[in-house]
């Protein structure tokens, strides 16, 4: 009957083990890893014992698990990558908005020299939009019918007329809208122009928008640019 000495083939490993380390110092790395396993598979199979072998399921077992973990490691580096690219990408596109006029959710509507402009965003199609405009008390002192619209932005603009036939003064002015199809009402949401006069970082990294007066907003807010 065949014997192995299962001393020297300890002895055979950890030594086979100190000969791939020897000379560098400790790492966790996966490669790291990997290599010690390996390195540790090779010397178990070269000191197997003849009558009880390695089992193959196991070692393919092994093998797998090895190479999850590495697949796992390259894919956080690589989304790593990627996050850091949308990141760049995004300061790039908020730092040209500075000084653009963007339509953002809102209900202000400013007017300057007979002219203010204001938006709609209507979840679905609409055969009737109305848009009703209020001074600094709260009365309605224009409404505009803006018809059947699509899906999506509706953009109006207001010269100051009133309902009474008198010009309004220049200045801050609220809305509201409403909107219906048939029978059924359809979300609307009040949209308001601001220009980007700077930009403010967050600490997760997105960017803040400074629209003056209308307070501050986050770049995904921004539902056009003119």
């Amino acid at each position: 009957m065949t014997t192995v000495d299962t001393s020297t083939t300890s002895s055979s490993i950890l030594a086979t083990l100190n000969s791939g380390s020897s000379g560098s110092s400790s790492s966790t790395t996966t490669e790291d890893i990997q290599n010690r396993f390996l390195t540790l598979l090779v010397a178990q199979l070269e000191n197997q014992d003849p009558l009880n072998p390695l089992d193959n399921t196991e070692i393919t077992s092994q093998l797998a698990q090895m190479s999850t973990v590495q697949g796992i490691e390259q894919l956080n580096t690589q989304l790593t990558s990627l996050v850091d690219s949308l990141a760049q990408t995004q300061a790039v596109q908020a730092s040209s908005l500075i000084g653009n006029t963007v339509l953002v959710p809102g209900a202000n509507l400013t007017l300057s020299d007979g002219e203010a402009f204001g938006g709609v965003n209507l979840s679905s199609a609409a055969d009737q939009v109305t848009v009703s405009i209020l001074d600094s008390s709260g009365k309605v002192v224009q409404t505009q019918t803006l018809g059947a619209n699509e899906a999506g932005n509706v953009l109006f603009s207001w010269d100051g007329s009133t309902s009474s036939g008198e010009t309004a003064p220049d200045g801050a002015y609220t809305f509201e809208v409403s909107a219906s199809n048939g029978s059924s009402s359809v979300t609307a949401e009040a949209l308001q122009l601001g220009t980007v006069s700077a930009l403010t970082r967050t600490t997760s990294g997105s960017f803040r928008l400074d629209l003056g007066s209308l307070g501050m907003y986050d770049f995904s807010d921004v539902q056009q640019i003119f």
